[in-house]
């Protein structure tokens, strides 16, 4: 989706478009080459697995989660999460891959949908003027925070995902 989500709707339909497309070219990958590393990772000079990708997707989508849950609670949230910094992001992201490294390739694909499924289900709870309508974090809105912890990277890693379909023949 080209256009940056101003209200609930678009929200909805940007994450449910990225998701459905990304979820396409995650079914078509054998789970005998999910653990393949050969796709340019988010710390310079590393290579991830398509399986890493997937986590890397959980990841950001129940850390969204844990944010609003606990700002909902009225507790302090450790933006993005307890021991990383915002310039950490490389090390946060290979967090999520060692995190679920073990896991089988359907397994983490099943983690996934849960994890949108839930993302999807908090967004329809949510009104327009909690999503779009006041400051969340900073400057930022809920509805951005979270568009820019799903859909923005799915449409991300869907694009390391077709390139790796590509150079192996999927």
């Amino acid at each position: 989706m080209s256009s940056v989500p101003k209200n609930k709707t678009e929200l909805q339909n940007a994450i449910t478009v990225a998701f459905d497309k990304i979820l396409v070219d995650y079914s078509t990958i054998p789970a005998v080459i999910s653990r393949k590393k050969a796709i340019v990772g988010n710390v310079k000079n590393t290579e991830i697995s398509v399986g890493d990708t997937v986590a890397y997707l959980i990841g950001w989508g129940k850390l969204v989660l844990k944010w609003h849950a606990k700002k909902s609670q009225g507790l302090a949230v450790d933006f993005p999460e307890t021991g990383y910094k915002w310039n950490e992001l490389g090390q946060l992201a290979q967090s999520f891959h060692k995190e679920y490294q073990e896991w089988a390739y359907e397994t983490l694909l099943e983690e996934f949908k849960v994890t949108i499924t839930n993302i999807l289900t908090l967004i329809e709870s949510l009104d327009n003027q909690k999503l779009y309508g006041e400051p969340w974090f900073e400057k930022y809105t809920l509805g951005k925070m979270i568009q820019f912890n799903t859909s923005s990277p799915m449409s991300n890693m869907r694009s390391k995902v077709r390139k790796f379909k590509k150079i192996n023949n999927i």
